[in-house]
């Protein structure tokens, strides 16, 4: 049976898989890319990643490496562990630090990729080194977290260029069962605390997955909500904001300003839940683009165009993608 991009992907979309490749350990890894070189797609858990219908001919590395190393609190995480269970194991172990990333889908190879954040909390913020593989010369190299290009919202060297691949992370955490300050007014008042307040890291855990699911982060196969990739559009940065989007929340950034694309899309005429044909907005809020059933690729690009379209006749802002699109674009 021909597996596709639509079974490897939280989308569930895309063509056919040319030559898959599942490695299960590092070394297995390491092997598999260096006798793949550059030909290959390297994917992880498929949550931020869109392919065209008609696939990727050629080889597909799925990450599912496993090895996990706790070492007092400096935790190393092969690329394919799962994140969440990532998250879970480290505070059952008595380590704070990454209870406000809990629930985000994918693997722990992608979190540095664009420095993942939620809830006021960020990878960059525990992240200590990198493990990478330069695809040209076959040699890995650990990467202190100064050399990943992390600055600009989910900007980092991972997003510019596929020569190299993420073999593992190292995140220094803080031993204890208490939270760091909570950050997130949204979270804040999930825990009954002030801003700056901390609470147990089981209990930030749980709350942070009751607003995930709140909201159709959460992976659920029976919830169309959640057949996406998290936030289609990228929070656009601007060195001048239009007049017309004045009204637009702002927050700084060191490339000029950040605007909230939720915000553009809903302003812009479309609702959560606002549809056409097989693909919509996510019923409950504005920012993802989900697969109501049945949907392909041209589908959710054809979407995603009518989005991008309607925000820049209202706002003068041409919006652009938070995920990554191979063999296809809007």
């Amino acid at each position: 049976m021909s597996v596709t991009f639509a079974d490897l992907t939280t989308m569930r979309v895309g063509g056919p898989v040319g030559e898959l490749h599942v490695p299960t350990s590092t070394s297995e890894l390491v092997e598999t890319v260096r006798g793949t070189g550059r030909a290959a797609l390297i994917i992880g858990g498929g949550s931020n990643l869109v392919v065209g219908d008609q696939g990727w001919p050629g080889p597909v590395i799925k990450v599912a490496s496993s090895e996990i190393d706790l070492d007092g609190t400096r935790v190393t995480a092969a690329a394919g562990v799962g994140w969440d269970q990532l998250v879970e194991l480290t505070i059952n172990e008595g380590l704070a630090g990454l209870e406000c990333l809990s629930g985000i889908p994918g693997l722990v190879g992608g979190t540095p990729i664009q420095n993942v954040g939620a809830y006021g909390a960020l990878t960059s913020d525990v992240l200590e080194t990198v493990t990478v593989l330069d695809r040209e010369t076959g040699e890995t190299e650990s990467w202190p977290t100064e050399r990943l290009g992390f600055g600009s919202h989910r900007q980092s060297v991972f997003k510019h260029s596929d020569r190299w691949a993420v073999v593992d992370v190292t995140f220094r955490l803080q031993a204890g069962k208490q939270s760091g300050p909570i950050k997130y007014a949204g979270l804040a008042t999930a825990l009954d605390l002030a801003i700056g307040g901390t609470a147990g890291t089981a209990d930030v855990r749980e709350a942070v997955l009751g607003l995930r699911r709140q909201r159709g982060m959460v992976l659920d196969p029976a919830d169309h909500d959640t057949w996406s990739v998290g936030s289609f559009f990228i929070n656009p940065v601007l060195a001048e904001v239009p007049e017309e989007a004045r009204n637009c929340p702002q927050f700084p950034d060191p490339q000029g300003t950040k605007l909230a694309a939720a915000w553009l899309v809903h302003n812009a005429g479309f609702a959560p839940g606002y549809r056409r044909g097989p693909v919509g907005l996510s019923t409950r809020h504005a920012l993802a683009v989900t697969n109501r059933g049945g949907a392909t690729t041209t589908d959710v690009m054809e979407f995603a165009a009518h989005v991008r379209e309607g925000v820049e006749r209202a706002f003068k802002i041409r919006l652009g993608p938070e995920c990554d699109l191979v063999n296809c674009s809007f």
